[in-house]
């Protein structure tokens, strides 16, 4: 089995509202990704995709075209996209297609989500007392990290002035003003430490690539970019999740830490290694503790380093450079997929003003969903 598999073509679609269905976008980010690769749709040999609430992906055929390939429906919370993008290379790896598409889309009403409790495996009375909201366990969760090591309400809110300020600089981003960190530590305190500009938004947008075998890479224009892993992983017991928020003594374990290292494992490289990063920013502070939990820093280290704008796109360790989830807002299928676009462009010297200086060579992606399910990537060029 070859272990190689490339990335071809990348598309995505603005993020934010729209009045498209999730599968008009669907379509619009497919097209994309072909015409990036500078294919037709009839030369895909198989499909991986999915939503969280804008239908079935292998559906998208009646627009894209009635070619009878294999597609297969994915979804797996926020890691859906991720979820997607392990099944084609997988398929690659196999010898199943040399040319795959992945593709993940979502389009979220107004508010917060509004999961049922038996759908995650929780009684009844999680939705009757009012735990079915998200943002409780991210504030829960931020808060002890904190208190254990010693993070200051300022770097959350600097870490979201940072992703407005580089959502300023993408196009296709939902939120685009910058926000200073004053604004934002005022802004509204919805679950302590976390205020309202802390945190990311639902939304729609779709997200697609088509990936290739070296073989299928070599008869194709463009400037493919190395996908060296990509792995999925789910939470360990031990572990503080969102809608699974009990812990037993000693130390916690991390589904993020599992699938980071599985990630960098299979590339054959570390986290020292990485040019250009994205992290699951669902709020500002799963960005501070995924930095530690990716490897990237020790814990508490995160104080330092965002204050002296080692995380910012001229940094020494640029993060989320499209504004991540903060600024593009999270339609679930898509975001997994939406941070692969993104460091494609950045190896490919794409981005446009917020290019990371100095040629990057290596990118790394991050996703985090509940109720502890996480997805890595680690790309070369």
């Amino acid at each position: 089995m070859s272990t190689d598999v490339l990335i071809c073509g990348a598309g995505r679609t603005p993020f934010g509202r729209s009045e498209a269905s999730g599968r008009q976008l669907a379509v619009g980010a497919v097209n994309a990704a072909l015409a990036d690769a500078g294919i037709e749709w009839s030369r895909v040999r198989a499909a991986f995709g999915g939503s969280d609430r804008a239908g079935l992906a292998d559906t998208l055929v009646a627009q894209l075209g009635l070619t009878g390939l294999p597609f297969v429906n994915v979804k797996n919370g926020c890691a859906t996209g991720g979820s997607a993008l392990v099944s084609a290379v997988n398929a690659i790896r196999s010898g199943m297609a040399d040319v795959v598409l992945a593709v993940g889309f979502d389009k979220h009403p107004r508010g917060a989500f509004d999961p049922r409790p038996e759908d995650w495996g929780l009684g009844a009375e999680y939705g009757s007392d009012g735990l079915m909201v998200t943002t409780q366990f991210f504030g829960m969760k931020i808060q002890r990290y904190m208190h254990d090591h010693g993070i200051t309400p300022r770097t959350l809110a600097l870490v979201a002035e940072k992703a407005y300020r580089n959502g300023g600089l993408t196009p296709e981003a939902w939120r685009r003003k910058p926000v200073s960190a004053e604004e934002i530590l005022d802004s509204g305190m919805v679950s302590d430490p976390l205020t309202r500009y802390m945190f990311c938004s639902p939304g729609a947008g779709a997200a697609a690539l088509v990936l290739c075998s070296p073989e299928a890479a070599r008869s194709l224009e463009g400037t493919p970019v190395t996908l060296r892993s990509a792995a999925v992983r789910t939470r360990r017991f031990g572990s503080f999740e969102v809608f699974s928020p009990w812990i037993p003594g000693g130390r916690l374990t991390s589904v993020s830490r599992d699938a980071s290292a599985a990630a960098f494992a299979e590339a054959g490289i570390g986290p020292g290694d990485v040019d250009v990063c994205q992290l699951q920013d669902t709020e500002s502070g799963a960005e501070v503790m995924h930095m530690a939990e990716c490897g990237f820093c020790e814990d508490g280290e995160q104080e330092r380093l965002v204050a002296s704008g080692a995380t910012g796109i001229g940094g020494t360790l640029p993060v989320n450079t499209d504004g991540g989830c903060i600024a593009n807002g999270e339609p679930i299928g898509a975001s997994g997929l939406r941070q692969v676009y993104e460091i494609v462009q950045q190896l490919r010297g794409r981005a446009g003003e917020r290019q990371v200086p100095g040629e990057p060579r290596v990118g790394f992606t991050h996703v985090y969903g509940a109720p502890g399910v996480s997805a890595c990537t680690v790309l070369s060029r």
